[in-house]
């Protein structure tokens, strides 16, 4: 038995296992090695710190689109009326807010494509037939003004223009006593939106509502991947204790899942761009929640207390919604936690500095598919020592493969005797079998972390490279790239030593064949890195094998 190819083919076989684990919590579903963070509602605490202001427990809205809608207008008006849009205008978003509760309904990222080699923007928030996703925010705990309640816009400016600020308002009526003013104020060139809820106590009786932030979009999947390779799609929840959590909308069933918890944020989560509630971060305890609204209709929301308002009182809440692209450097410092919607998974340690390395590379050469060649240069370095050790292991082996060849004829009816004569082969040749294995274990992960890194990256959405590249997260509209990375792929079978067996043999030249069909549809990025590895690995391995004196390439048989 060729002790060294089965132990090879156990390590292809954990990786694939790793890869498929590691794809299946990417997505939000259960690992193959545990399940995800359980997620149970709590008992709502009763009991307050001495000096706090009285709160009631905190109570999932019950006016969610699609349900029973609790003071949806102003008393005295027999009718909603009909919902009219306000655009607002940035310099990197193009938005509406709706009369009807003044909500974001429609958002436009002015500096991304739709599609590769689209000539229209891609919409992000949108409340159209074929396509809901909105963010809302409203008032419960009494028959007050939620998000289903018609406001007015106040007067001010809607377009940025040459301005670094922009501020919007609407208003509502007085509902069950309270009047809410909404403030959106948006900031040149951020995604970041600072959104400010007045409540002011216009009634004669104390009142003590509790504010609504919430995510609502339909199940559709928006993701550009395909049956090779797919990008998780849905609600997450982030707070100290549990960490990052996503959830599959076909998880969320009827009743509404509670998460009691004393900080943290929700959001939105789809391949390369997001939209969150962060709530102001010293609110104090709050109340996430999901809810299947429809069968194709879902919330995530956050309930946060609010100061009982005497009559004439009034109270400010200011927190921050983003809507915008994954990128890491304006992620992170927005809430704790917030830069893990770009998620990369198990191998997020190795993967975060992977990513900040090419985003250097790339300062320097301005182009993300030098920097990805750049970057597989420097790793391949970086595990030169090893990779040299392994294959000089496998240069030994290949120039002992004749003489083991012979021994498998001479033993084939004694199994127990061609073993004992391998290993003594191995002892006098000074062969470890298992030395071209280790290394490439040790290796494994960092590279299984790049895969993550160019998969997850927006900046590379529509990055070009050279000639026909025009978008590096797009396939190769010509499959030149992929067809070259077979052509060394099989190159790469041939400068290895050809198994004892015939059946390992023929499997070594199917595996490369099987493993490139799906590179004809993984984005170009991925594609260029895999074939710079490949690149780099022949020039290697042709070189030891000619330091060595064995056969560059090895007999097909």
């Amino acid at each position: 038995m060729d002790f060294r190819r089965s132990v090879l083919w156990v390590i292809f076989t954990i990786s694939v296992i790793f890869l498929y684990n590691s794809w299946l919590r990417y997505n939000g579903q259960s690992g193959l090695f545990g399940e995800p963070a359980a997620v149970t509602a709590k008992a709502p605490a009763t009991a307050g710190r001495a000096g706090d202001v009285p709160t009631p427990a905190l109570q999932t809205p019950v006016a969610l689109p699609g349900g029973a809608t609790a003071a949806s207008v102003a008393p005295g008006v027999a009718s909603a009326p009909k919902a009219t849009l306000t655009s607002i205008r940035t310099d990197v978003l193009d938005m509406k807010v709706s009369s009807e509760g003044g909500n974001l309904v429609y958002a436009k990222l002015l500096k991304y494509a739709s599609h590769a080699d689209a000539q229209d923007d891609l919409v992000l928030l949108d409340n159209s037939p074929n396509n809901i996703y909105m963010a809302q925010s409203g008032l419960v705990g009494g028959d007050f003004p939620n998000h289903k309640t018609p406001m007015t816009l106040l007067p001010g400016p809607t377009q940025m223009g040459g301005a670094d600020t922009l501020t919007v308002r609407m208003q509502s009526p007085v509902v069950g006593g309270l009047q809410l003013t909404r403030s959106y104020t948006f900031k040149r060139g951020s995604y970041v939106i600072a959104v400010s809820n007045e409540i002011v106590n216009k009634g004669t009786t104390p009142a003590t509502p509790q504010l609504y932030l919430q995510l609502v979009r339909d199940g559709n999947d928006p993701s550009t991947g395909t049956h090779f390779y797919h990008t998780f799609t849905g609600p997450a929840i982030y707070d100290s204790k549990d960490k990052f959590q996503k959830f599959e909308f076909k998880d969320i069933g009827d009743q509404t899942k509670i998460i009691k918890s004393d900080d943290g944020w929700l959001a939105m989560v789809q391949h390369y761009f997001v939209s969150a509630w962060l709530p102001h971060p010293d609110k104090g305890p709050r109340e996430f929640y999901l809810r299947k609204l429809e069968p194709n209709l879902y919330a995530t929301g956050v309930m946060l207390p609010l100061p009982t308002l005497a009559p004439g009182a009034r109270t400010v809440q200011t927190d921050t919604l983003y809507v915008g692209p994954e990128i890491e450097s304006q992620l992170q410092g927005l809430a704790p936690g917030f830069e893990l919607v770009k998620d990369y998974g198990w191998v997020t340690i190795i993967a975060k500095p992977l990513f900040w390395v090419l985003e250097q590379i790339h300062a320097v050469l301005r182009n993300w598919g030098w920097s990805i060649i750049a970057l597989t240069v420097l790793l391949k370095l970086l595990f030169f020592p090893l990779t040299a050790a392994s294959y000089r292991s496998m240069a030994r082996m290949k120039a002992v493969a004749p003489r083991l060849n012979a021994l498998r004829e001479r033993h084939k009816n004694d199994q127990a005797a061609m073993n004992a004569a391998m290993v003594e082969m191995y002892r006098k040749e000074k062969i470890n079998p298992l030395g071209g294995c280790l290394p490439i274990v040790i290796q494994i992960p960092v590279f299984i972390a790049l895969y993550w890194v160019l998969l997850s990256s927006v900046e590379l959405r529509g990055a070009p490279w050279l000639g026909w590249i025009h978008d590096l997260s797009a396939k190769d509209p010509y499959y030149i790239l992929p067809a070259i990375m077979t052509a060394t792929s099989f190159l790469q079978v041939k400068l290895n030593p050809t198994p004892p067996d015939p059946m390992q043999a023929r499997l070594m030249w199917i595996m490369p064949a099987a493993f490139s069909v799906m590179f004809f549809f993984f984005p170009a990025g991925l594609v260029l890195y895999w074939l710079t590895n490949n690149l780099i690995s022949i020039a290697q391995q042709w070189f030891i094998n000619k330091k060595m004196g064995v056969p560059e390439f090895s007999d097909p048989k």
